[in-house]
Order: C-alpha cells, then structure tokens, then sequence
C-alpha cells in the first residue's frame, strides 16, 4: 500500500509504514497472555521529553522479562525520534502526541505456520494526546476513589516494570467506574498503603511536606521523578513513605502525575473533599506546576484548558 499524507506512520519490525498495514500474528504471547512491555512518552510544542529516560525505563522492564530486542537504547531512540519527525506534519499547532514503544516476547515457531519472522515483534507509535477529554480535569479536578482490588503484590510481580498485562490495574478501574464514571482509581498495595493508578503516580501534601509512595510497590514514573527532582530543586520537603487513607484525607494537597497530565490536582477521595471546600489548585501543586511548565519551557495547564467545554466528559486512554 502506498503512504497517504495525511495517515500516521508506525515502526514495525524494521520499516516505517503506515498504522493499517502494521499486523502482529495472533499467536503473538503479547495477545496471548500479555507477555511484553511498552513505554511511552510525550512531546510538548511538537518536542519529545525525555525520550532517554522513557527508553532506559523500557530496557530495564526488556531486563526483566528476559526479552531482547536484537539491538540496544541508543537505536531504540533514534528510532522513536525519526517516527516522531515523520508524524510531526499531521500535529495542529496546539496538538501533541504521546509516542511509545512496544514489545512482546513475539511468536514462537510451530510446524506449518509459515511465518516469516519469529522473536520479539517491535511496534514504534505516535497516537494524539486526549487534550478535550481531559481539559476538565484542569479546571474542576480529578475525583479519585479506592477500589476493592489491592494492586499486585511485589513478591508475585514487580510493578516496577512496565509489562502488557494490564489487567489488574484495569479490573480496578472498571470498579471505580462503574460506580462513577469519571473518577480514577488509585490502588492500596498489599498493606493498604496508596500505591497507583492505572498510568497515574498518586502524591500527598500534608504539613508543609510531600509524600508519595515507595518505588518498590510502584511503577516509578518519569513524570513522578521529574516532580520529585523539581520539588527538591524549590527546596520543598519530599521524601517517599507508606501512606494510609488517613493521610490522604486529612492532607492538604493530593495530586496525581503521568506522561500525558504531568501534574494535576485531585479535589476529592472517596468523596473526601481535599484540602478547603472548592480548592482545585493548592499552592503546592501549583507551585509545581509552574516548575514544570518552566521545565519543559510550555505551558500544558493552558493547552487542555483551552480544550475545555462544560459537561464533557474526563475519561480517555
């Protein structure tokens, strides 16, 4: 098939081809039972952030899972920004893209399946960032509530790898959802401590010091490290901790961060209202989202919030 020039390009298996020609077999163990991992990043005013960090972050997961993809973090980078410059034309001038890798452990060769490739299938993507979906979450907060669901203990598997089989952050959410919709989940870990959301990393502000979650029950998130990086850099007190309910419904601030929101407050917990009644933004978050914006030299609070209609609804993946 020919490339249309108004048709997005993937990286699949060694060429660059447009997204409806890439095909991974249905014997992948990826499809099969969620055996592979992904990261992904985004870019702000059309430029990639941190693509190295996104890329060590994968390999450390390849290291993990025992999968090679036959060459290093150096060409996997490469590779990420020249898929990005061939998409970048189909950006509009306030659009930007979340752009991941993703790889499973691929088809192993059985009699007569005629395939020409076996191994690790690659997949390199750029998909459009959920900007009026989310606007709402700038204006109004995100409402977070609690599942039944503990997430996955890291003794069965660690959540510091960043693996396909979403299932149990999934399962959690659909939980939360079911009885309102537009809320997020943050799971407790196995002590029933906060631990994470699904793609989300969960802080609280209480006393003048920030809390978040320890790594080990945690996918520690590039965006979680960049908050804590310039949270330390404004001389803010910040140290990782286990964090029961009881601290986050007292606490002054609680905010979540991810690749696609960065950072962005959440005004209640359970139906907890956080911080002063009508508090959206407290003077942490703020504080660190102004640190952000500085950092990354563009203002992503105000590219949702010119997305922003009334009524419409916070969710999209």
């Amino acid at each position: 098939m020919s490339t249309r020039s108004n048709e997005r390009l993937a990286w699949f298996n060694g060429e660059f081809m447009p997204e409806r020609e890439v095909r991974v077999p249905f014997r992948d163990t990826s499809w099969i039972y969620g055996d592979g991992c992904f990261d992904m990043t985004r870019s702000f005013g059309h430029r990639l952030f941190k693509v190295k960090e996104h890329v060590d972050r994968l390999y450390r997961s390849l290291k993990y899972l025992r999968i090679d993809p036959g060459f290093g973090p150096q060409r996997m980078c490469a590779l990420t920004e020249e898929l990005f410059e061939r998409n970048r034309h189909l950006l509009g001038p306030d659009d930007d893209y979340w752009v991941g890798q993703r790889i499973s452990r691929g088809v192993k060769e059985i009699p007569g399946d005629n395939l020409d490739h076996h191994g690790p299938n690659i997949v390199l993507e750029c998909a459009p960032l959920p900007f009026v979906q989310r606007a709402k979450l700038f204006r109004e907060g995100i409402r977070v509530a609690v599942p039944s669901h503990r997430r996955v203990p890291p003794d069965s598997l660690t959540p510091r790898a960043k693996t396909h089989n979403y299932l149990n952050l999934i399962v959690a959410d659909q939980e939360v959802q079911s009885i309102d919709p537009e809320a997020w989940a943050v799971l407790l870990d196995v002590n029933g401590n906060l631990a994470e959301g699904l793609g989300s990393n969960i802080f609280v502000v209480r006393n003048g010091e920030i809390l978040t979650p320890r790594e080990k029950f945690v996918l520690p998130g590039v965006s979680r490290q960049t908050v804590i990086e310039l949270a330390r850099e404004e001389g803010l007190a910040l140290r990782e901790a286990d964090i029961d309910l009881y601290d986050a419904y007292t606490a002054d601030e609680v905010f979540l961060t991810s690749t696609s929101l960065c950072i962005c407050p959440v005004t209640r917990l359970n139906g907890v209202a956080i911080g002063p009644e009508g508090q959206v933004w407290g003077p942490v978050t703020e504080r660190l989202a102004g640190a952000y914006q500085r950092f990354v030299g563009f203002d992503f609070v105000g590219q949702y919030l010119k997305r922003y209609v009334e009524g419409m609804e916070a969710r999209a993946f």
